[in-house]
């Protein structure tokens, strides 16, 4: 895969982000969600690739588009040859609900590996522990909270007190956040979005010092492909409770219900491109911003060959007149 094709990628992005910044605050999270869905999926098919989503909407009876197993791409012969044969996995909108009540951290996001370089996690929930460089040999899925945040704070050079941990807020939590508390460690609950919490624990200045808790699997797939490329890293197991979600992974080629994954076993292609655009305002992008001449985005490209991450400021112009460029 050509590191060439993040600057398709972030086209990508950003279009989704336009596409449901427009539905933002309007209450209907549904809306929100289709045509960020809807955009994405009509501007893949515009980059030269032969794709396919391995992280989507879901199954195929259940999302019309963007499904796992879809095909996307022009699935033309390049001038050289055939196109890159490429894995993707995407969340349109990750947090619909924070795009439908103006919330902060509501993001469009994609990664891309070549074949067989991403996870085919199963729609399960996910043991997750993410942490930043400093960190990672220092943390454990099955060492104490203590135990890990002290871990976090050594590798920092700070004491526990001074870490903010961000948790899901969910009734599942509460023995975790307790837990948290008893150490003297800050938390900071959201409501929805631990993908870009996950970003935010992997770079410094960020605020964010770890993320614990449990949450979707296919989130800690897009989670580890930007860990590769930022250096951090990712613990994570199934949650794996039922006969039909052992059937589930099995079905999946999933017969080890116990392992902890990491990032290069979720995302363990050599060229991963991960792409971000802020649909709401965040801690590390700013929400689409419309003005008279055009659109403004922010947005997060990274890949792990070569090593790269950019920020990337895009005004949009819907005219050809000169453009007023506020900073």
């Amino acid at each position: 895969m050509d590191s060439d094709l993040s600057l398709d990628f972030l086209r990508v992005v950003e279009q989704a982000a336009i596409a449901c910044a427009h539905t933002m605050g309007q209450g209907d999270r549904h809306k929100s969600d289709q045509v960020a869905v809807e955009t994405m999926r009509r501007v893949l098919d515009t980059v030269p690739i032969e794709g396919t989503i391995v992280i989507g909407e879901g199954e195929r009876d259940e999302a019309p588009m963007l499904y796992i197993g879809e095909k996307v791409g022009t699935r033309a012969k390049g001038r050289d040859g055939e196109l890159p044969q490429v894995d993707i996995a995407v969340d349109p909108l990750e947090g619909t609900n924070l795009c439908a009540t103006g919330a902060p951290n509501a993001i469009a996001v994609l990664a891309a590996a070549d074949r067989g370089g991403l996870l085919h996690a199963p729609d399960l929930y996910m043991e997750k522990l993410v942490v930043g460089p400093s960190a990672k040999q220092a943390v454990s899925l099955d060492a104490t909270v203590s135990e890990n945040l002290r871990g976090v704070a050594r590798g920092l050079e700070r004491d526990v007190q001074d870490l903010v941990v961000i948790v899901l807020d969910r009734p599942r939590h509460e023995k975790l956040i307790d837990e948290i508390r008893a150490t003297g460690a800050r938390i900071r609950l959201i409501g929805d979005g631990d993908l870009s919490a996950g970003i935010a624990a992997a770079v410094v200045g960020s605020g964010v010092h770890a993320v614990m808790g449990i949450g979707g699997a296919p989130e800690g797939v897009l989670t580890a492909a930007a860990m590769r490329c930022l250096n951090g890293e990712i613990y994570a197991r199934l949650v794996i409770d039922k006969p039909e979600h052992e059937a589930r992974c099995r079905a999946m080629g999933i017969s080890d219900f116990k392992k902890v994954y990491t990032s290069k076993d979720l995302a363990s292609g050599k060229n991963i491109i991960f792409a971000a655009t802020g649909v709401t305002d965040g801690a590390l992008m700013r929400g689409v911003r419309f003005f008279g001449d055009g659109t403004r985005t922010s947005s997060l490209v990274m890949q792990s060959d070569p090593p790269r991450i950019r920020f990337i400021d895009t005004i949009h112009v819907e005219q050809t007149r000169m453009v007023r460029i506020r900073f």
